[in-house]
């Protein structure tokens, strides 16, 4: 069975270098940092996990809490921070909330309780207890998709904002003043955000809002279907719906066939969240295109700067999306248009 020893004669350093690599103690360069995993990698070395705990207090993983497995956001975003994490040496313990404020506090005790050396949440809600104690201890935290009001921990998100201003902006220009949203979950600061986007978007055209066009569809594939089904029955109904995430889009797009009506033909579509069957559903939905993968790639790197002393203070991440046209906007051609911004680290 290979050792520490051995990994060090294979990478060509000490003990101690190996040791910084895999407890994350000491700054290493990439250039010796990967020569360390290489040679972890070829001799199939296996750290005594639990012995390394009790002499560096580390335990070389990191918990991962999402808010809704079923939610296709999250799988290139956990694989994007298992890559970084464990390029790093680090083992990513995942959980899932289940967008239930009461068993993510508890999904934080268990991780807790299992020595993790620092925590990616994307939380359900607003704060509580659990988080306090987090962010008062400085324990290395970073919030993943929506950051929770009044906590000074860092963040990495989309610029929700400004995408959906772009996604609705898009729905302007192609003729429609009564564009109605389908808002997430209102504790969310993604819902927030996105409704801040699709109301200035409105303003700045000199359209009129109506509040009566804006329902929340609870973030799920049936609350989309029920918010759409409330749209439709007004008096007077929208020409196009903005939809604040992938499973209600999905849920929006059964209940207008359900009405007899097509897409774009008698409702403009646009979503949020590009997903794998977007480009495959009939009509293919205009929607907005998150860097999922570097969103997770970030929440990592931040996470892990905390863990090995290189951050001390919290940072706010934001990354660009893209608005991805093609048929249920009724736009004349497909294409990709960035969202006006850059990636802004602050």
């Amino acid at each position: 069975m290979p050792t520490v020893q051995d990994v060090a004669q294979r990478a060509g350093v000490s003990t101690a270098t190996v040791s910084y690599v895999l407890n994350g103690t000491r700054f290493v360069s990439e250039v010796l940092r990967e020569r360390v995993l290489a040679a972890v990698r070829e001799l199939q070395y296996e750290p005594n996990a639990a012995a390394r705990t009790l002499r560096s207090n580390r335990s070389a993983t990191i918990g991962l809490l999402i808010s809704d497995l079923q939610n296709p956001f999250f799988t290139e975003a956990i694989r994007g921070i298992e890559d970084f994490a464990q390029a790093r040496g680090y083992t990513v313990i995942l959980t899932n909330s289940g967008e239930d404020a009461v068993r993510e506090s508890a999904c934080l005790r268990a991780l807790r309780a299992r020595h993790v050396d620092g925590l990616i949440v994307a939380p359900a809600g607003g704060r509580y207890a659990e988080l306090d104690e987090l962010v008062a201890g400085r324990f290395p935290l970073v919030f993943l998709d929506r950051d929770v009001a009044g906590l000074n921990a860092s963040a990495v998100m989309l610029d929700n904002q400004a995408a959906a201003y772009a996604a609705v902006n898009h729905l302007i220009e192609l003729g429609h003043e009564r564009v109605g949203m389908i808002a997430g979950r209102p504790p969310l600061s993604s819902t927030t955000e996105r409704l801040a986007g699709y109301r200035r978007a409105l303003h700045d055209a000199g359209v009129a809002i109506d509040e009566t066009l804006m329902v929340t569809g609870g973030s799920t594939i049936d609350g989309g279907a029920a918010a759409a089904d409330a749209l439709l029955q007004r008096a007077a109904r929208p020409t196009a719906m903005f939809i604040a995430n992938n499973l209600m889009s999905i849920g929006a797009m059964m209940v207008v066939e359900r009405h007899g009506l097509s897409v774009p033909g008698d409702m403009a579509l646009v979503g949020f969240d590009d997903f794998a069957w977007a480009d495959v559903l009939r009509p293919r939905l205009t929607t907005i295109a998150q860097p999922h993968y570097e969103l997770g790639r970030a929440a990592a790197k931040l996470l892990l700067d905390q863990v090995s002393g290189e951050a001390a203070l919290p940072r706010r991440v934001l990354l660009p999306g893209t608005l991805v046209i093609r048929d249920s906007s009724g736009a004349p051609e497909w294409r990709r248009v960035p969202v006006a911004g850059r990636a802004r680290w602050s």
